[in-house]
């Protein structure tokens, strides 16, 4: 992968709303995601071609050490301005389509002056806030078309050890000031800039093209639509991450608020304040009156994605087969962590995750069950049950291959015991049959160019509707 440093702009339509849509399709073709070094590398080979636009600025350290940076584009700007943009790659180590849109959009800026022109304003580009749990994932960056290896090499960390969801929380009984050092990172270059604008870049794994934003937008919603239609992906209809956020308009969320999931999660009868670590970069720049805004782009495309024919199923029905799928899952795997946790000697990172998440999957089975008692007695449409499926094997898939990862680790560094290798030989015989079932259920492979052309022009309606004044009401709680 190379950054774009042909000598004609990179865009020749005029910058205007109406042409956002056409920049989907400006990305490069690439058939592998970079590394954390050849990131960082493409990005001072950037800075070193354009010396009076870009700029790079350490911000912080990893909790292993490394130096976490940001580069700010801008026209004479100083980095320290406020009211620009903040655009954050690699919040989530394993969603690393933000990688390719963070440096295509730096190319960009720094080819057009007309696009720098309209937004006036200093862009600030994390390429990846997160390089410690992105190199855990690093392989299956270059084949991410086999699903296979996406899931034997797949790193997601514990919830208390994500950088998104480690910022300050306090709220009833809830209280989390255990801030991660790449979240204080992410802090300081808030605060130092205030941004009108933030984006922090998401992928997800199978389906559509779905969206959050921290308050309502009714004139991007068309154009949010258009994006990925243009390039034919379908939106996500069907169920949303999260039951608790408010839905805007077809595959457009409201932001994932943690005192809207505390209260949820309440209302259920499940002690929430055991349940929720931190809040989000979005909960945090409320304060600035920041328009906050995500846009998710699957892996891979399934037709069923934003299907919203009505099926025979009725939709409790359906959710309650995902909830035994989960319950089902939750038991085998935690069978395979309780009986090999006596014997496990490397506190690997992969262990640590699968202690968080796989006990969470009995929670989140009840959790269904009780909402399905409560659900309207219509049919399900083919998205919802296409969700309620995929949503069974990417759990399947990610915590049973960090699982295998995690025993793995023992058996490579000669640590193994007769009990744990046998649990590992279990495991990897139930995973390959999960694998079998997940790989048509989650469709085919999209482009990466594709994912990045749909977050890119995506971002760049969403911060062109804060630039003309989308931001300037806040709607949070400054404290």
């Amino acid at each position: 992968m190379t950054a774009a440093t042909s000598e004609q702009p990179a865009f020749s339509t005029p910058v205007e709303p109406a042409t956002w849509v056409q920049h989907a399709g400006t990305v490069p073709e690439t058939h592998a995601y970079p590394a954390v070094d050849e990131l960082l590398s493409l990005f001072r080979e950037l800075a070193d071609a354009h010396p009076g636009l870009v700029t790079e600025r350490r911000i912080g350290t990893s909790t292993l050490g490394e130096p976490l940076y940001s580069f700010t584009v801008s026209d004479g700007l100083a980095a320290e301005d406020e009211g620009g943009y903040v655009v954050v790659g690699g919040v989530h180590p394993n969603e690393p389509v933000g990688a390719v849109t963070t440096l295509h959009l730096a190319t960009a800026l720094c080819e057009d002056p007309e696009l720098r022109a309209h937004f006036a304003g200093a862009w600030h580009i994390v390429p990846c806030i997160d390089p410690d749990g992105a190199r855990l994932n690093e392989g299956w960056f270059a084949t991410p078309t086999d699903k296979q290896n996406y899931g034997r090499y797949f790193y997601r960390p514990a919830g208390d050890q994500q950088v998104e969801w480690t910022f300050p929380f306090a709220y009833k009984k809830a209280w989390f000031d255990r801030v991660l050092p790449e979240t204080l990172a992410l802090m300081r270059l808030l605060d130092a800039t205030r941004p009108r604008f933030l984006t922090t870049l998401h992928n997800c794994e199978a389906g559509g093209v779905y969206y959050y934003m921290n308050r309502p937008a009714p004139e991007l919603y068309g154009v949010l639509a258009d994006i990925p239609a243009s390039l034919g992906i379908p939106l996500a209809t069907g169920e949303p991450e999260a039951a608790h956020v408010p839905l805007y308009a077809p595959a457009v969320y409201g932001c994932i608020d943690m005192k809207d999931a505390y209260d949820y999660l309440e209302g259920l009868g499940v002690d929430a304040a055991t349940r929720i670590s931190g809040s989000s970069s979005a909960a945090y720049t409320e304060r600035y009156g920041t328009f906050y805004f995500v846009t998710e782009v699957p892996h891979w495309s399934h037709p069923d994605a934003d299907d919203d024919t009505p099926t025979e199923e009725r939709y409790a029905d359906v959710v309650r087969r995902r909830a035994r799928a989960l319950a089902e899952t939750g038991s085998f795997l935690g069978g395979i962590l309780d009986a090999a946790n006596p014997h496990l000697n490397i506190p690997s990172p992969f262990l640590r995750a699968v202690r968080d998440f796989v006990p969470s999957l009995a929670e989140l089975a009840t959790m269904e069950s009780t909402r399905a008692d409560d659900l309207p007695d219509r049919p399900a449409t083919v998205s919802e049950r296409y969700d309620c499926a995929a949503s069974v094997h990417s759990f399947r898939i990610r915590f049973g291959g960090m699982l295998l990862r995690a025993l793995h680790a023992e058996v490579v560094a000669g640590t193994a015991t007769p009990e744990v290798r046998r649990r590992h030989r279990e495991l990897l015989k139930t995973y390959e049959t999960w694998e079998r079932a997940a790989d048509p259920a989650t469709g085919d492979p999209i482009p990466i160019s594709t994912l990045a052309g749909i977050q890119y022009a995506a971002l760049l309606a969403a911060a062109d509707h804060a630039r003309a004044g989308g931001s300037e009401q806040s709607t949070g709680d400054p404290g």
